[in-house]
């Protein structure tokens, strides 16, 4: 989310000829690091693979079933579990000096948290775990499993250890595409936002004159945004180019594509679209980027938010099927790929009962198909039917939110209204009091939503698009639904979907979320 990511975004920065890989978001204090190498245990009731969004959402899940639960989660981060959408949205607007160091940000209605989902002291060490009378969530830091013994039951690390298990979870998220840089004729791996990579932009946009962001998608929009705000006190010049006519152009329909792209050139960001890069080279300390058609762009530092992959590393050694269409792991309805191997957030290709099979790179899918799996895992034998949302914002004053499938490329109708300031991301999280905004709506339902009388809204301007719904549709059934500038009405679109019905005046459906009353 965004979401992001978190993100569906990948992200790798080049500087003068080196380049900075980036990774994912939390709390990076000293005390998280071990002095020592911790000594690992040879069992665990609960394994979980991964140390993300989905696999911390497990964790709580199989504890609140199961208080005397013993779970270890295992990381190739060097960090405790964190949630990544404020790295590329709030954590960039703070006013701290040391809010890399810190980690806590301002939500949009002004309250302050940290990013880590739980202080270390939620976190019993992971040498202690085998002996807890009580159970706990240990984690296993810098550690990769990198092999996988479905018969045995049983994992190794990448250090050679094994780890026997009970149950286990796959939560291993996306890992870079792997991508030809015209600049050296390699292989470049990028990776998701993570902390360092954070704390490494971050640096890097107060020390150089000029940024250029590779990609339209939502990481690459909410950072373009981010530092372009930040440069018209710092004089830094950001540039953001992508292959598509207009920003966020896969997921926007053309009009409103069009319409954030001179959001995010209000906000001090040069755009240059339909830009095929064809080579990057080194001259003078700056980089030259040359695209397909000719053009020259020079610059200091390149940001490339360009895509990532589903993790399934695991998948031979564990003789584990992988969707030949969406990629990830091929689940049931209940999660599993095995009778005691469950797979969560966005490894996971799953079959929606209104969609058809999918696989979703979301926040608000990671927390609930984690939260299912961690039930399941002790025994609720639960289907996974959740709409999953995700939202992006623009900074506090432009934001959306979005479910289904949001694909420009399907016929689209969308119904605006003139906005107002309480039509803002800032103003929805002061309203509902938290900034990430499918932690709170993911348990609220909508049975019978009640359509207003009021006359169907209108756009005063054609250009003027100030809050509205965009409905997707295919075979003339609504199965993707954006709410722009609209807030706190998810459960209203989960059930228009849900639904699955045919309209034959969407204005009328338009009515549903009351954007012309308020």
């Amino acid at each position: 989310d965004n979401d992001n990511v978190n993100f569906p975004t990948s992200l790798l920065l080049f500087c003068t000829g080196n380049c900075f890989f980036f990774s994912s978001i939390t709390d990076p204090l000293p005390a998280y690091a071990a002095p020592s190498p911790p000594k690992i245990p040879s069992h665990s009731p609960y394994l979980l693979i991964g140390g993300g969004t989905a696999s911390f959402a497990a964790a709580r899940s199989i504890r609140a079933r199961d208080p005397g639960a013993k779970v270890l989660i295992v990381t190739d981060e060097p960090d405790l579990p964190y949630m990544r959408p404020p790295l590329s949205k709030e954590l960039w607007f703070s006013d701290d000096p040391s809010v890399t160091e810190t980690l806590r940000f301002k939500q949009w209605n002004g309250k302050e948290r940290s990013i880590y989902f739980q202080p270390p002291s939620f976190y019993i060490n992971p040498e202690d775990l085998e002996s807890a009378e009580n159970g706990g969530v240990a984690v296993l830091l810098s550690k990769k499993v990198v092999h996988m013994d479905v018969r045995g039951n049983k994992v190794k690390l990448d250090d050679g250890t094994e780890i026997s298990y009970d149950k286990c979870l796959i939560a291993t998220g996306e890992r870079p595409r792997t991508e030809r840089t015209a600049a050296r004729d390699s292989d470049t791996k990028e990776v998701n936002l993570s902390i360092e990579d954070f704390k490494s932009l971050d640096k890097v946009s107060r020390n150089v004159k000029s940024v250029t962001i590779i990609g339209g998608g939502f990481l690459g929009s909410e950072l373009a945004c981010a530092l372009g705000r930040k440069s018209t006190e710092s004089g830094l010049e950001v540039i953001q180019m992508f292959p598509e006519r207009g920003n966020m152009g896969k997921v926007l329909p053309e009009y409103l594509s069009n319409w954030t792209t001179e959001k995010v050139k209000r906000e001090g960001v040069k755009i240059i679209s339909e830009a095929l890069v064809k080579s990057v080279a080194c001259k003078d300390d700056r980089l030259e980027i040359l695209l397909k058609d000719g053009r020259l762009v020079k610059t200091d530092h390149i940001v490339a938010a360009v895509g990532l992959e589903p993790n399934v590393d695991l998948a031979k050694s564990g003789g584990l099927e992988v969707d030949s269409d969406f990629g990830g792991y091929r689940v049931n309805a209940e999660l599993q790929a095995r009778s005691n191997i469950w797979v969560a957030g966005d490894a996971a290709c799953f079959y929606d009962i209104r969609l058809g099979r999918r696989r979703v790179e979301h926040h608000d899918h990671a927390v609930v198909s984690g939260r299912l799996a961690g039930e399941n895992m002790t025994g609720a034998s639960k289907p996974y039917w959740h709409q999953s949302m995700f939202w992006s914002d623009l900074g506090p004053d432009v934001g959306y939110e979005a479910i289904g499938i949001v694909d420009s490329s399907l016929p689209t109708v969308g119904v605006f209204a003139k906005a107002t300031a309480k039509d803002t991301p800032k103003a929805a999280t002061e309203e509902s009091g938290t900034g990430i905004r499918s932690e709170s709506e993911t348990e609220d339902t909508a049975t019978s939503p009640v359509a207003s009388t009021a006359p169907a809204p209108v756009v005063g301007h054609k250009d003027d698009y100030g809050k509205g719904v965009i409905f997707y549709l295919r075979d003339k059934v609504v199965v993707g639904i954006i709410l722009w500038n609209v807030f706190n009405r998810m459960p209203v679109a989960r059930k228009i979907i849900k639904d699955g019905e045919e309209h034959a005046d969407l204005n009328e459906v338009a009515k549903l979320f009351n954007i012309h009353e308020d």
